[in-house]
């Protein structure tokens, strides 16, 4: 991923930052300032800094915050996202971006690619599939289906595609029928442990989205480290008036390149290389 750099010295907006679901400390405000992304300079861009946070998220983040890449109307404060910067001011060829993320625990070479796509990454076509509702980005998904039946989302559901969430995630009834399936525990701190030696006989997890079948190996829903084996799947209720939202995150993303177009409105998938 290209580092974001700014140059400093900007002063600070009078208006304060509010997020809503509080990630940060209750003392935020935005700055203007310029910003450049590899070669890809920014005018002007307002990001929020917070002076100070809850808990303990940032004290063991490997990260230094959060550049949003959803659509406007849910940007905190009505602030400008910075990818829509990048197309009003005409710095991208195209109005998309593409991610490309490594699986292996410790491994680099991790990849954000501002307006185009990298065919290095990927192998074979991309599916599309179109947005359906602007704001996060919210897709259609089919059912979710182990062994050729159907264990979730059935007559179809919801889905938003985040690599700002590690996991994928669910409505608790649908991943506690897949965690089942799978032969995952209740584990420690909430997390759903699984054998690591069941992995060759465990099945994969299908996700149909827009026709096409998207499956997920053992290996690639696994989380894998020095302390054993994790099950990617993990429950979150997201409300919205078509029910749960489900977040395909980077268990999800990981394996299929994700290329999000905002010019046309769509977001597609291929199998990553």
């Amino acid at each position: 991923m290209e580092q974001l750099a700014s140059e400093p010295h900007h002063k600070a907006s009078q208006s304060s930052l509010i997020l809503v679901h509080q990630t940060f400390g209750s003392h935020q405000f935005t700055v203007p300032a310029n910003h450049a992304i590899s070669n890809i300079a920014v005018k002007e861009q307002e990001f929020g800094l917070s002076e100070t946070e809850p808990g303990s998220t940032f004290y063991y983040a490997p990260f230094d915050g959060i550049l949003g890449l959803a659509y406007p109307n849910i940007a905190s404060s009505g602030v400008t996202p910075v990818f829509d910067n990048m197309m009003a001011e005409k710095l991208v060829q195209q109005d998309l971006f593409a991610f490309y993320l490594t699986r292996q625990d410790g491994q680099s070479g991790s990849e954000v690619v501002f307006g185009g796509v990298d065919p290095n990454h990927y192998t074979g076509h991309i599916n599309w599939v179109p947005v359906t509702q602007e704001g996060y980005w919210q897709i259609q998904l089919d059912k979710v289906t182990i062994n050729g039946q159907v264990v979730a989302c059935s007559g179809g559901c919801q889905a938003i595609v985040d690599t700002g969430t590690s996991l994928l995630t669910g409505p608790n009834t649908a991943i506690s029928t897949i965690q089942q399936y799978i032969g995952a525990t209740q584990g420690y701190y909430g997390q759903s442990s699984i054998n690591c030696n069941n992995l060759p006989n465990m099945p994969n997890v299908v996700f149909t989205i827009n026709g096409v079948d998207y499956p997920l190996t053992p290996s690639e829903y696994t989380i894998q480290d020095k302390y054993g084996c994790m099950s990617g799947f993990d429950s979150m209720y997201i409300p919205s008036s078509s029910g749960g939202l489900w977040i395909l995150g980077d268990v999800f993303i990981g394996p299929y390149y994700s290329i999000f177009d905002r010019g046309n409105n769509r977001v597609g998938f291929a199998k990553s290389v």
